[in-house]
């Protein structure tokens, strides 16, 4: 059984982190399995959104530190952190749309991993924590750039230098995920964002996201530039005229993703 499952259906990946034993702890060599499973995705012209989760009714509980001291392997941090490194920003780097799906715990680097996708829908059972303070370890998984862009900057310091837990209706009131359901709902609901997501136009969708999570590093005449180059190369897909098509013949476009 594989550590990391993927599974596509109707434009959509699904990826799994498959440890339910260890509430989906990640491994050393996990990490590198995720880096490359993200670019694989990202380079997938097939793929239109991605979700990520978590099996056995959790989503990570972080790295898994008990299955790296009993490797019996020497711990090289600098070359474990660039892995770790690496699996973010390939996560970050994606230009479809992502979504986590939260059940259970989501704690550390796996807090920061859902932190990480473009949306996050929790589970009414969901708790989060950046608990790297309580284990003796600094913010990571790209959680001291992802947080002050979620909460703020003084709520990023209360969440990082605390490491409490806190429950989803906790994280839904200080704006780090953007639903929470029952779980008997979650499954329905994520698969209709994905589906939506999954039909919207892929080239278009992606110069968003990439303009959005650069918003805080330009200015206004910068973020402008850019959405007039966007809007350029928006203006010469075909799936801008399907959508004019479409709108004046009170129909739903299908998009084609160039």
């Amino acid at each position: 059984m594989a550590d990391i499952e993927v599974t596509r259906a109707d434009a959509i990946a699904t990826v799994t982190l498959n440890r339910p034993h260890r509430k989906n702890a990640v491994t050393g060599d996990m990490w590198a399995q995720l880096a490359e499973t993200f670019r694989s995705l990202s380079a997938d012209a097939d793929i239109r959104c991605v979700v990520i989760t978590g099996a056995g009714g959790e989503f990570c509980s972080g790295a898994d530190l008990a299955a790296r001291e009993g490797s019996g392997r020497p711990v090289h941090q600098l070359a474990a952190m660039r892995s770790v490194n690496d699996a973010a920003l390939a996560l970050h780097r994606m230009p479809q749309p992502t979504i986590a799906k939260v059940r259970g715990v989501a704690v550390g680097a796996g807090c920061n991993m859902a932190l990480g996708c473009d949306l996050v829908v929790a589970s009414e059972n969901a708790r989060f924590s950046e608990i790297f303070a309580k284990r003796g370890l600094s913010v990571d998984f790209g959680g001291t750039w992802l947080l002050p862009r979620r909460v703020g900057l003084h709520r990023a310091k209360e969440l990082a230098l605390f490491g409490d837990i806190i429950s989803a209706a906790d994280a839904s009131e200080m704006g780090l995920v953007n639903r929470v359901l029952p779980d008997s709902e979650l499954d329905a609901f994520v698969d209709g964002w994905a589906r939506r997501l999954a039909a919207g136009p892929p080239i278009a969708l992606a110069l968003t996201k990439r303009m959005l999570n650069n918003a805080m590093n330009v200015t206004m005449e910068e973020a402008l530039d850019d959405e007039g180059a966007s809007q350029t190369v928006n203006f010469g897909t075909k799936d801008t005229i399907e959508a004019m098509l479409a709108f004046t013949e009170k129909r739903e476009p299908k998009f084609k993703g160039y």
